[in-house]
Formats: C-alpha cells, structure tokens, sequence
C-alpha cells in the first residue's frame, strides 16, 4: 500500500457503523436480517470496509459477495451514515451501488469482477480471502433461489447439512 492507501485504509478501518447511542445497533439489524451470529457480522462488516477500500483504489470494477453486498444495502439504508458520513467524509467519494441487468453477458462480467476482486484483495492485504465471507463464484452466483422469510410465521429446515 502506498501511503495515501495507508491513510484511506486507516481512516475505513476507524469507521464505525454501530451507533453507541442505539440499543439495537446496525451490526445487531445486520445479523437479525440474514440470520448471522454476531461475530460473524462484525467479520462481514470488516470485509465490507476490506470491499470499500478496493473500490476506492481499483482501476477497474469491483463485485463483492453476497455476504459484503448485505452489509452494503443496509449501511445504504443508514443514507446520513452511508452518503455523508462514510462517502463525503471518509472516502471522500461518491461509491453507487449497480445491480445486475440480468443475462448472460451480465453473469459473465459479475463473475469476472469478482474474481478480479478476490485478486485484487490478495495483492493489497496479503492473504487470502476468508472463504465463508467470500466463497467460490460457483456459490456467490450460484444459489439464487432465496428471500427474505418472516421467522415467526414460517418453518425453515435446511435441505441438506454442509460439513
């Protein structure tokens, strides 16, 4: 990392998305949403700024994965925290978020700014990406047939148990 990099980074890693003043905080919205122990929610939000940060300093798209992209659509829906405090003042940019237009040739780009991304993560952290927060693109691409389900109402059971 350059030194400019080092600031930036510095300054993302600082960041944070948990107002002290709420008693339920944005990492405890985040895991009752996807269902996630808190720990592992504090770990995606990290990666999340991780994603935020490689934004700021490709030359070139970035795709995170689904579980980063959580963490992102809903600090989007804290739009002070997200536009003001985190995009004017932190990263001192505007980073928009662009869903896919569906389609082959999209699937085919996602894929290829993903994979681009998890290099890109290599190069700059020097290690290799948690592979329960960033899987293969078979998985970030492939398992698209889930939605928001309300808990009090509805069963859940896994149709398989992964080891």
């Amino acid at each position: 990392m350059t030194s400019e990099q080092k600031t930036l980074w510095n300054k993302i890693e600082a960041f944070q998305l948990d107002d002290s003043q709420s008693t339920f905080t944005f990492t405890d919205r985040l895991c009752r949403e996807n269902g996630w122990k808190y720990e592992y929610g504090v770990r995606a939000i990290h990666e999340y700024k991780k994603f935020m940060f490689l934004i700021c300093i490709a030359d070139h798209p970035l795709t995170p994965s689904d579980q980063v992209d959580q963490v992102w659509h809903l600090h989007l829906l804290y739009t002070r925290s997200y536009w003001t405090e985190f995009c004017q003042h932190i990263l001192e940019r505007e980073i928009h978020h662009g869903p896919t237009k569906g389609g082959a040739n999209e699937k085919e780009k996602f894929n290829d700014w993903y994979e681009k991304t998890k290099e890109l993560y290599v190069t700059i952290f020097k290690k290799n990406v948690p592979t329960d927060i960033w899987p293969s693109s078979k998985i970030r691409f492939g398992e698209k047939n889930f939605r928001r389900v309300n808990l009090h109402r509805n069963w859940v059971f896994p149709k398989f148990k992964k080891i």
